[in-house]
């Protein structure tokens, strides 16, 4: 492989999938055998005090092969996916540098879409708008907001999780001050260019099968300390709605701390959403033209597109200097 690219958008492997589907323990093997850095697609696991709850990979395994852009995020503080882009493609340029493969690796629908199909320049917002919303979040609750989220934007709305305070003040934000909605500004066109290209490879889960898996997980989050993680998470930034408390397990293993839950209906609502949220990402990723869908009993199937794919993107953009 040669250090010397073209200007053509960079090189990429995607795998993708919902919560729980078992993309950790491919993404490892897919490093070991492509000679490949894992870079994390996930807007959560960039959250530093949420390892366990987020499902980050453990220290080993982030020891057994270079990952990045895990667990670097204050909990009070939020990060686009513009943002997220910016630094995700200076650690593809990295890995490429040292002649390895960057695998993004998560199940954040629009991180994928920023680097493969560009990002809707969307103009900046003025503070005070945003300064409104929030104020009208805290006096209202967040639950009205998405109501009105629901009216304005229904297909937006449906990606992302009633409570999901960062994203939908975002979106009516987004609304307020140009006009258009969060679906009309990424579905239009005139948005920037890709930054990458590359096979997104999608693991394909039944429901049904996925909701004991997440069951399960959760009992070996609770296991590790997850309810200690959230009391530590919380005295570092006892601010309920800062954006690392918006995350699925964090948010209702708040609201147990607070004592507005008792622990058995909080880890009820910790699995009831976790298997929502899988399923609007099974639903984001379905209408994906380019997603390729693999079962987990295929995954040898998936390593060998993987290993194809990586073959022909370095025909196509690596020459000779």
């Amino acid at each position: 492989m040669s250090n010397c690219y073209t200007q053509t958008p960079l090189p990429v492997i995607c795998l993708a999938g919902p919560t729980g589907a078992g993309k950790t323990s491919l993404a490892l093997r897919l490093a070991q055998i492509l000679n490949g850095e894992i870079i994390n697609t996930d807007s959560r696991q960039v959250y530093r005090d949420f390892p366990i709850i987020s499902a980050q990979p453990s220290p080993e395994e982030q020891a057994s092969f270079p990952h990045h852009l895990y667990g670097f995020l204050d909990t009070n503080k939020k990060i686009s996916a513009g943002e997220w882009r910016a630094m995700a493609v200076e650690k593809i340029r990295d890995v490429l540098k040292r002649e390895h493969v960057p695998l993004l690796v998560g199940g954040t629908g629009m991180y994928f879409e920023a680097l493969l199909h560009g990002i809707a320049p969307i103009p900046p917002i003025d503070p005070k708008l945003r300064a409104e919303l929030e104020e009208r979040a805290d006096q209202e609750g967040i639950q009205k907001l998405y109501h009105k989220l629901q009216e304005v934007d229904p297909a937006y709305a449906a990606k992302i999780h009633p409570h999901d305070r960062q994203r939908i003040v975002r979106a009516l934000e987004v609304l307020a001050q140009t006009g258009d909605t969060f679906t009309t500004w990424h579905t239009r066109t005139g948005l920037s260019m890709p930054k990458c290209q590359g096979p997104l490879l999608v693991l394909k889960v039944d429901l049904e099968w996925l909701l004991p898996r997440l069951a399960h997980r959760i009992t070996i989050m609770l296991n590790q300390g997850a309810i200690e993680e959230a009391q530590a998470a919380f005295k570092k930034c006892p601010l309920a709605t800062a954006p690392g408390w918006t995350a699925i397990g964090s948010m209702e293993l708040l609201a147990y701390l607070q004592g507005r839950l008792e622990l058995s209906l909080c880890l009820d609502l910790w699995l009831k959403n976790t298997r929502a949220y899988a399923k609007r990402q099974n639903t984001w990723f379905r209408g994906r033209k380019e997603a390729q869908f693999f079962a987990m009993q295929d995954a040898e199937t998936l390593v060998q597109c993987a290993q194809k794919a990586w073959e022909t993107l370095q025909n196509n953009i690596y020459v000779d200097i």
